[in-house]
């Protein structure tokens, strides 16, 4: 019988605040990541800092935030009040301490000032603090939490505001990089739910001046059919149009705060909006033809938000204020009124909403008899599914793996062969590919259904009803880095924006990176992921390494490729830009042959230099 292990008083242990957040930083910025990922934790860390500087710029303090970001290393710089300075150190360094717990200081803000600052501090392997009030300058310096400078206050003629810099602790953040990709998003995200704020971020100016209908213009993928209805009044603010893609699109704002996950909000606005548009037209349609190419922005103000993590990734409150309405019928008022109202104006905005609602509803009915058959296949086809290798884990649970999960989609039996030898069970699966996929563009959603390797992928990531119930957090492009693979690749990339353009545009899509090249002695072996990589890695073994080119994932054995899809997985996220519209994307692409893709590809052409020949 096994010893019982003894639970004394020494088994009691006290962490102080910046231990607790290191040990467990999840429960404090979500996930780590590498910065891949919008939401990785480098960018809650910036999120965090920037959501003190708003705040101010809310209550009426400073128009202008500076930052930039250069090296790993964020400073951020605000015009507000500045923190006041004897109480500057306990504003970063303590648990529970700061200024919005004061409601008559702050109303309506994105969170309270008790935990978020501290986490950056505690995260940072360097973290300097400058408040600048009436005259006067405090500073203080950390590194990983612990106060290493604590400046006298001293006189001081820079203009009044807090600046931060802090470094990501590399300790926590493994190999992590800022893509500005994501940075510019969250930033202009801030400014369109602050008309006359200006941030400028490494030289650049972003700054909105019509709000929530400038976000749609920036985000729509496809062509408006009408032109946005943008709707406001004090504690809420909406935008809406339509376009002929697939699926639904929304972002959703709390206080300033983008809620990526939706919430009581977002639910509530789309159940209004349902609802408004029965109610004015006078028929009961369904809700999946009323929401079909739905391109829309909601935000709105409450006191006291309830967050379901301290990410605030997702509204959990029911009401706009403690003693208001509830967000379901403050919304159904507002929208009730006014789009009923703007519709009655607007009649040629009118007509195309209803003109598109009645498009999706003849799709719907088309669809209905093969939707059938191939709900059947597909149900077959699962009791003994050789394309999918599922793992235990899944996204749409509230398990605490669940963000790991991801489903590799490989071509070819070795490569399939491999990933499936080598993944983690429990929150990685495989489907495996036959051959190259159909080239979906321009085809219509009835070839999800025709086509089996489509009709059993969309039932593997469980999206044909949109993406609330997704079984993996992370979809991974895993095909040989050659010409043929590329291709494969452009083929999946096209059937998710036809079909399933949220996949794409909430960041679950991604390419795999594996290793070109193995560089080996008898001591150490490095596996290097450009030519760059490669010739560090001869210069630092000296001599005359081995040198293996892989040509092909099924060449990587399943040993070796565990080390290239665990810990140390490199993922490539693949991001809609904003400039063109997916149609266009497509038709360049994917569309038949024309002299600018011939250009193109020919302008682009990259001949791949011979290896040495020490290469085995």
């Amino acid at each position: 019988m096994a010893e019982e292990t003894s639970y004394t008083e020494d088994n009691i242990r006290s962490l102080d605040w910046k231990e607790h957040i290191r040990m467990r930083p999840g429960m404090y910025i979500g996930k780590l990541g590498d910065g891949n990922a919008s939401d990785d934790g480098i960018y809650i860390l910036l999120k965090e800092i920037i959501d003190n500087s708003i705040d101010e710029f809310v209550m009426g303090n400073g128009r202008t935030i500076d930052i930039t970001i250069k090296d790993g290393v964020v400073k951020i710089r605000d015009y507000g009040r500045g923190i006041p300075l004897t109480k500057v150190i306990d504003c970063v360094s303590k648990i529970n301490t700061g200024g919005k717990y004061d409601t008559r200081a702050f109303k309506k803000s994105v969170g309270l000032n008790g935990v978020g600052t501290k986490a950056v501090n505690a995260l940072s392997q360097f973290f300097r603090i400058e408040s600048i009030r009436e005259g006067k300058i405090k500073l203080a310096e950390f590194e990983r939490g612990e106060l290493k400078v604590d400046a006298e206050i001293e006189e001081s003629p820079k203009r009044k505001g807090t600046k931060i810099t802090f470094v990501p602790d590399e300790e926590v953040f493994k190999n992590f990089r800022y893509k500005m990709q994501h940075v510019e998003e969250l930033l202009w995200h801030y400014a369109y739910l602050n008309r006359g704020l200006t941030i400028n971020f490494n030289g650049n100016k972003i700054k909105s001046d019509n709000g929530l209908r400038d976000l749609l213009e920036q985000k729509l993928s496809d062509e408006p059919l009408y032109p946005i209805i943008h709707l406001e009044d004090d504690d809420v603010e909406i935008a809406i149009t339509h376009t002929q893609a697939y699926g639904e699109d929304y972002y959703s704002f709390v206080n300033g705060q983008y809620t990526p996950q939706g919430g009581t909000h977002q639910n509530a606005f789309k159940e209004a909006y349902v609802k408004t548009i029965r109610d004015h037209f006078n028929k009961n349609f369904e809700t999946v033809d009323i929401r079909s190419g739905i391109v829309a922005a909601v935000s709105v103000k409450v006191l006291e938000p309830v967050f379901e993590s301290q990410t605030k990734t997702k509204l959990g409150s029911n009401d706009v204020g403690p003693e208001g309405p509830t967000m379901r019928s403050f919304l159904n008022e507002f929208i009730g009124t006014q789009l009923d109202n703007f519709l009655h104006r607007e009649t040629e905005t009118e007509q195309a909403v209803l003109k598109r609602i009645q498009q999706a509803e003849r799709e719907r009915k088309d669809l209905a008899g093969i939707k059938k058959l191939a709900k059947e296949r597909a149900k077959k086809a699962s009791l003994h599914n050789k394309k999918l290798r599922d793992c235990k884990v899944h996204y749409n649970t509230k398990h605490e793996l669940k963000d790991q999960t991801t489903l590799f989609i490989t071509e070819g039996d070795s490569a399939s062969g491999s990933i499936t030898k080598a993944r983690q069970v429990k929150t990685q699966a495989v489907f495996s590919l036959k051959g190259k996929p159909l080239n979906s563009f321009g085809l219509t959603k009835k070839i999800v259904y025709e086509n089996e390797e489509f009709n059993l992928l969309q039932a593997a990531l469980n999206i044909e009803d949109g993406i609330e119930n997704l079984r993996y957090n992370n979809i991974v492009l895993a095909t040989d880095a050659d010409v043929d693979g590329m291709h494969i690749r452009l083929l999946l990339i096209t059937f998710f924006l036809q079909f399933f353009p949220d996949v794409v545009k909430n960041g679950h899509l991604y390419v795999l990176e594996t290793p070109l090249f193995r560089v080996r002695n008898k001591q150490k072996t490095f596996y290097c992921y450009s030519d760059e990589e490669k010739n560090d890695a001869i210069k630092e073994l000296r001599g005359k390494p081995e040198i293996t080119r892989f040509k092909g994932l099924g060449e990587i054995s399943p040993d070796e490729f565990a080390n290239f899809i665990r810990e140390d997985i490199r993922l490539e996220p693949v991001i809609i830009g904003k400039d063109t519209p997916v149609s266009n994307l497509l038709q360049f692409y994917m569309g038949k042959n024309t002299p600018d893709r011939q250009k193109f590809i020919i302008d682009n052409l990259r001949v791949e230099e011979v290896l040495e020949e020490n290469q085995v």
